[in-house]
């Protein structure tokens, strides 16, 4: 099969013919109809992230595609059915705290890397194999739809963050980081699950009127000004309702100072779900006031990914027409040209664009 490869962090792809991956019990092998290549991708193959990814490798992060082949204990997929691929492998040996690896991509600790040593080669390839529970069928698609239905893999990450703070519906959120890629999904999932409103701060005004524009009032946008008290209010005061919940999705280059801002607005016996990446390439610590979170009853939780269960419920979101993959506008690139689709990426970054391999010949 032909397959995308980065031989090392800093070269380009190679695109060449690699062995079909080989099934074994537990797994299901996937002719991959669609890839997202992610807004960040340059950045993990410059290594510039540092993500424990070993080279050489077919990378890839997730993909729509058909079932080629199962193994013997899959009973229900057959054959052509069309699936998810969740990159989100985890080990089956310790079900309290499984080890995680996201397959094509990255790992977290020593158990994670141990995982990806087989399970290890993404989606930028024409078949991919991956573990049962991970192909998840999506029902009957028209093949011209796979492109859009990958937005699932950035969907996918804001749903489990909902999920993991019990996100209600009539609850008021504010998402933290809402003018990115994961920030501004998250206010379309939040609105699809029931959200009474979503307060989306940020200082990009255009991405601001965007969100206001395609879901309505709804979405109360706060336009930050940089001053802390300032816009500490201003995000209270837009706020309909006390601030049940807040979700962080900043990004390494934001400071700590921005995420306790925002965090630090969650009435009391709120939440907040920390998914971001403050931190992440250095700088201040969170730090958050221990009074205010004692006092408050402020529940703080760390969230990567999702649990195994949420795609079926992501899903039925979008097949219910709660949620709507129309606000995607797709780009795709053939495989051949998958360096070109990276720097497409990077270069066309924003919330509510794709851009997409389609490895099928």
């Amino acid at each position: 099969m032909k397959a995308a490869i980065l031989r090392e962090f800093g070269s380009p792809l190679m695109i060449g013919d690699i062995a079909d991956p080989t099934l074994g019990t537990g797994e299901v092998v996937v002719d991959v109809v669609a890839a997202p290549v992610l807004s960040y991708t340059d950045e993990v193959f410059s290594g510039a992230r540092k993500y424990l990814l070993p080279t050489p490798v077919v990378p890839g992060c997730g993909a729509i595609g058909r079932v080629r082949e199962v193994g013997p204990d899959a009973t229900r997929l057959k054959t052509g059915d069309w699936v998810f691929c969740d990159p989100t492998v985890r080990s089956r040996d310790d079900a309290l705290m499984p080890d995680i690896t996201l397959q094509g991509w990255s790992a977290r600790g020593d158990g994670g890397k141990k995982l990806q040593r087989y399970f290890r080669d993404g989606s930028f390839a024409e078949c991919i194999r991956v573990p049962t529970e991970n192909a998840v069928p999506v029902g009957d698609l028209e093949p011209a739809d796979a492109g859009r239905w990958c937005a699932i893999n950035t969907l996918m990450i804001s749903y489990g963050g909902l999920l993991a703070m019990d996100f209600k519906p009539g609850e008021t959120l504010l998402v933290s980081g809402a003018t990115g890629n994961f920030g501004s999904a998250t206010v379309a999932v939040a609105l699809a699950m029931g959200a009474r409103s979503v307060v989306a701060p940020g200082r990009n005004e255009k991405i601001l009127d965007d969100l206001r524009r395609r879901f309505g009032e709804r979405v109360v946008p706060v336009r930050l000004s940089g001053e802390a008290d300032r816009d500490s209010q201003a995000m209270m005061r837009a706020a309909p309702a006390p601030i049940d919940a807040v979700l962080d999705f900043l990004p390494p280059s934001a400071p700590a100072s921005v995420a306790r801002l925002a965090i630090m607005t969650v009435r009391p016996y709120g939440r907040a779900v920390l998914m971001g990446g403050v931190g992440m390439l250095g700088g201040e610590d969170l730090a958050l006031p221990y009074p205010w979170i004692m006092r408050n009853n402020i529940s703080i939780l760390g969230q990567w990914m999702y649990k195994p269960d949420a795609v079926a419920g992501m899903v039925g979101l979008i097949r219910s027409g709660l949620l709507d993959l129309d606000h995607y506008a797709v780009t795709e690139f053939p495989l051949e040209q998958a360096n070109e689709a990276v720097v497409h990426a990077a270069t066309n970054s924003g919330p509510f664009k794709l851009t997409v391999l389609r490895p099928a010949p």
